[in-house]
């Protein structure tokens, strides 16, 4: 029965992707018949933890978040993870769907998505050893790099209990009004660890060959299937390419594919890497939709729908995966976090109108793995729906905005979008502030993408941009509001020789006034400290640009003929000799972002970067940096000196404002020279606006 289903299934996907459709991106909005019910396009919204599964009183905003993106026409889409028991917690008291009285919570989300005719599955999620808590279990008691807590090795009839737990958490999801289930089985988590032998050592019938490996997944989908019927969306995430050492070949990933289409899978997710490993995924320096070829390799192998994933925030790209056949649905995750209107945006031929995810992980990953709700840095709204609301002002107002940097666009474009009229001033000769500084680092090209958006939006709300215009209290007479977002300057050091033709500002660097030397030394590694980095040891076109480099400077095999689809990293020669250094003594780049910071860090190792702490900075002169590391004095003869010390604020129109008569709030880098911060300049500036 379930052979001839996958029969018509291939089928009708075959007819399918030949049937055009009156849209720039044909394929991609086309509907795609799973025999039993009709996807309404080619959209799988991914499966993204958000903090809003672990608490009862969370449910209304989570259905709130996920409803918006239904509205926006997503096809499909997966929950957070939710356990199939407590020893599967992500952590302490998280999301699991295990007892029939958790039932009901759910009905709120289903109900809601189901308004809006798209489709939701529940993302059924072990954790294995990478469970933050001391209950954790595995297929062996092997200890996770990234976890402190060292699991429990399963028993024999301990699995038996865990795949009738899964089982019976998908039978409550159906009752809940799901229309499917995604069994994770990918990036490191419960049945990825019984799947390989980095993290099976057992010799029984659940460990050893290729076959007693996978048998966990196998059995889950099978009874998953039973449990539910036929007429069940039934999704399993495997992992393609597992990316650590003693993970699988492409054999075994095939051999697996098989199975758990031929146990009862409706579609065959694409997981790419594990947690712990040394490559990184989905970070803004990754290839768009590097990994798509992955998933096209294995299309002749099975016969089940496809889902390409990874890197794909934009139409063109889904639709050129589509088209090309590599994958029946592209899933993302982020990319609807951004926007999630993205779907409705791209059916209407506006690409351009998207607010495109860049990958920054700042709001989103990083939150949720320092326990925090997670967030959008580009979307403010994200998982806060029921929170912060654009709506039409009641009284329209005449506001000026100073500065068109991250806060000020933000501030100016919200506030117009709600019916002010918004006048936004910039002293420069086009809109962004640092994000024109950040875009041009090597893996940071996607946030040209949010200026893009921004230009777009100062368009479509009616904004009067006045650039070249230095902002001045004669000039913003006559305002009910006025908005300081004037931005930060570096900030310069006292430093014996600090004026000499050596020492340059991190700025005027990265903008081209100034092509430094072959031996560079970097005073300051915090954020900017190593974007400059960057920027010095790469010449000519980014890694982030060509997938082929980037996978050879990361020693990524698509293949998989060697377990885990590892080679050798083959970095290309650094551009210059570079010195980070920092003050404070410790590692440079401990600070950094919380799921980023270690492929920065990586980075400048990969390209011979000297990274040093606890350095004390005596004097520049002709002959270079002289400085004292560890009580004993250095002499680094270097070409030029880069300040990367932090910044100051931009206030002097702040105290120039002082006696206007209009009401004044100041945002961004002009109200805390911190770090450069664009989350909190977006959310501050977005926040004020919705609040004028």
């Amino acid at each position: 029965m379930r052979g001839n289903h996958r029969g018509m299934v291939g089928a009708s996907i075959r007819q399918r992707m030949q049937m055009p459709a009156p849209s720039a991106c044909p394929t991609l909005l086309s509907s795609l018949d799973l025999g039993f019910t009709t996807l309404r396009n080619r959209v799988l919204m991914g499966s993204m933890h958000t903090g809003l599964e672990d608490r009862r009183a969370d449910f209304p905003k989570l259905a709130a978040y996920f409803a918006e993106r239904a509205a926006g026409g997503v096809g499909l889409m997966v929950t957070g993870g939710f356990a199939p028991g407590m020893d599967g917690w992500l952590k302490p008291f998280a999301g699991k769907l295990t007892r029939r009285w958790e039932v009901a919570r759910h009905r709120e989300v289903t109900a809601a998505v189901h308004t809006h005719d798209a489709k939701i599955c529940l993302q059924l999620l072990h954790a294995g050893r990478y469970a933050y808590h001391p209950l954790s279990v595995s297929a062996s008691a092997l200890k996770a790099p990234i976890n402190p807590f060292r699991p429990r090795a399963l028993s024999a009839r301990a699995v038996e209990r865990r795949i009738d737990a899964f089982a019976r958490s998908a039978r409550l999801a159906r009752e809940a009004g799901y229309d499917g289930v995604e069994i994770m089985g990918s990036e490191g988590y419960l049945l990825n660890q019984f799947t390989v032998a980095r993290t099976n050592h057992r010799d029984d019938r659940w460990g050893g060959s290729v076959d007693n490996r996978m048998r966990f997944a196998v059995e889950t989908v099978r009874r998953v299937r039973e449990a539910c019927g036929p007429d069940f969306i039934l999704i399993y995430r495997l992992s393609m390419l597992d990316l650590v050492d003693g993970g699988n070949d492409w054999r075994a990933i095939v051999a697996q594919a098989r199975a758990v289409e031929a146990a009862g899978a409706t579609i065959i997710n694409t997981g790419i890497g594990w947690h712990e490993a040394r490559v990184p995924t989905i970070a803004t320096s990754v290839p768009r939709a590097a990994f798509a070829g992955v998933t096209a390799r294995l299309k002749p192998e099975v016969s089940v729908p496809l889902v390409a994933t990874n890197r794909i925030n934009m139409p063109d790209v889904a639709e050129a995966i589509l088209a090309s056949g590599q994958a029946d649905l592209v899933s993302m995750a982020r990319p609807l976090l951004a926007d999630p209107e993205w779907v409705a945006k791209a059916a209407a031929g506006r690409a351009h109108a998207i607010n495109t995810c860049i990958a920054c992980n700042q709001a989103c990953l990083d939150h949720i793995f320092q326990n925090r709700r997670a967030g959008c840095l580009v979307n403010p709204r994200a998982c806060r729906e029921t929170e912060l609301a654009y709506a039409p002002a009641a009284t329209p107002r005449r506001i000026a905005v100073v500065g068109a940097g991250p806060a000020g666009l933000a501030c100016a474009t919200v506030a117009a979008g709600r019916g002010h009229a918004v006048t936004l001033f910039e002293a420069a000769d086009g809109i962004g502030g640092q994000f024109n500084l950040a875009r041009r680092i090597p893996g940071k090209e996607e946030f040209a993408e949010t200026l893009r958006y921004f230009r777009h939006r100062i368009d479509e709300t009616g904004v009067d941009l006045r650039l070249r215009t230095l902002a001045t209290p004669e000039l913003l007479a006559g305002f009910d509001a006025v908005v300081t977002a004037t931005g930060v300057v570096p900030r310069r050091i006292a430093l014996e020789g600090g004026d000499h033709p050596k020492v340059l500002a991190y700025d005027e660097v990265l903008r081209g006034e100034v092509v430094p030397g072959a031996k560079v030394a970097i005073i300051g590694a915090g954020g900017i400290g190593f974007d400059v980095a960057e920027f010095l040891v790469h010449e000519g076109p980014s890694p982030s640009l060509d997938p082929v480099r980037w996978m050879e400077e990361w020693g990524v095999d698509p293949t998989s003929s060697a377990p885990g689809g590892l080679k050798p990293a083959a970095p290309e020669p650094p551009a210059r000799e570079v010195w980070l250094l920092q003050r404070s003594p410790g590692r440079p780049g401990a600070r950094l972002g919380k799921t980023t910071g270690w492929i920065h860090r990586a980075t400048l190792k990969a390209k011979g970067v000297h990274m040093l702490g606890g350095v004390e900075y005596r004097r520049v002169d002709d002959a270079g940096l002289h400085v004292t590391i560890n009580g004993v004095e250095q002499l680094l003869e270097v070409d030029h000196v880069v300040v990367c010390a932090g910044q100051e604020s931009r206030r002097e129109l702040v105290d120039a404002l002082a006696g206007v008569p209009a009401e004044t709030h100041v945002i961004g880098g002009a109200d805390v020279a911190a770090e450069l911060d664009a989350k909190r300049a977006i959310d501050q500036g977005s926040r004020l606006a919705a609040a004028l």
